[in-house]
């Protein structure tokens, strides 16, 4: 519903749901990245032990330069960078807990992945959990911080 909301709420609704979605892309791959070659702190050992803080860090990093490099290339004013900039680093961290809640509910249930249609990704849940977490804030924030006028 809520990428549905997005994407015809206004004239720019295709271009910021693409850019939510290369956002959680970014985060989600930096984060695999960061936390393979520097994980060193468990983010949630009992839910998720391969997930690091640094890769969260890493995930952070990579979505500031993306929302700054975004602002600067459409020309927005600074009060909307800001925005955008603050709204894309809330909203990467909505996608963490949607990765660790995917996590925790396959734990609980017992299996480690959530399908075989991607074979060795974990199912289709894992290609999606961050995006069903991190969509609806973003898209109140959007709609809220009036980004999509």
């Amino acid at each position: 519903l809520a990428l549905y909301l997005l994407s015809v709420g206004s004239e720019y609704g295709a271009y910021m749901t693409l850019y939510l979605f290369v956002l959680v892309w970014l985060a989600d791959t930096a984060a695999y990245f960061c936390g393979r070659k520097y994980g060193r702190t468990p983010l949630a050992r009992g839910i998720s032990p391969a997930k690091s803080l640094e890769g969260v860090y890493g995930a952070l990093g990579v979505v500031l330069v993306f929302a700054l490099t975004t602002g600067m290339i459409i020309g927005l004013a600074a009060w909307d960078w800001l925005a955008l900039v603050v709204l894309s680093l809330v909203t990467m961290l909505f996608s963490v807990v949607g990765d660790l809640t995917e996590s925790l509910f396959k734990r609980q249930a017992g299996i480690k992945d959530s399908g075989t249609l991607f074979p060795g990704h974990g199912g289709v849940l894992d290609r999606i959990d961050s995006l069903l977490a991190a969509a609806p804030f973003y898209v109140v924030g959007v709609k809220w911080l009036g980004l999509d006028t």
